[in-house]
This record gives structure tokens, C-alpha cells and sequence, in this order.
């Protein structure tokens, strides 16, 4: 089976373009127009200093942190500055033992 790359070339070349028109559409519609904007609410009267509420048009998500919640590389940044320290925390702690 031979190809015929003059229709192979002008076939591809079509579903190229409509790929980037589709993708520049929608660039132009979301972003430039503005489109489905996020609206963040902070609840702090009903449910607490907690919690957020992300608001679009299609959807309500509501994100409830723990009070004493200490991310991750919060807790990792303070065992490295526990361990490795650097020096004049490290001496003024020593001095504060003696």
C-alpha cells in the first residue's frame, strides 16, 4: 500500500491547525475574556478562621485546615535547623545549658 504524501502532508497540516486554532480559542476565552473566575471567600465568622471556600460557576469547594497543622516542609525546615544549625545558634544554645 503506497502512500500519497501530498494528502498525507495536507491531512496532517489540517489537524495541526485545528489543534492550535482550538488551543488559541480557548486561551483567548479563559484567560483574555476572563471567563469562569475563581471567587475565594474567608469564613471566619461562621466556620472559623480555618476554612476557605473557592467559588466558580460550576462548583463550591471548601478547604478545612487543622488549628495545629504544621506542613511538611515547615517541619522538615525546623529538624534541618535542629540538626545542622548554624553556628551561632548552635554556640548560644551551648552557653544556655551552662
Amino acid at each position: 500500500m503506497k502512500i500519497d504524501p501530498v494528502k498525507w502532508n495536507r491531512n496532517a497540516s489540517l489537524a495541526y491547525a485545528v489543534g492550535v486554532w482550538t488551543m488559541l480559542g480557548y486561551v483567548y476565552y479563559k484567560y483574555i475574556l476572563g471567563h469562569d473566575k475563581v471567587k475565594v471567600e474567608n469564613v471566619v465568622e461562621e466556620n472559623g478562621p480555618n476554612v476557605e471556600i473557592y467559588e466558580t460557576k460550576h462548583t463550591r469547594t471548601t478547604i478545612v485546615y487543622k488549628g495545629d497543622y504544621v506542613p511538611y516542609s515547615t517541619m522538615l525546615l525546623n529538624f534541618y535547623k535542629s540538626t545542622y544549625g548554624n553556628d551561632t545558634e548552635s554556640q548560644e544554645k551551648e552557653e544556655e545549658k551552662k
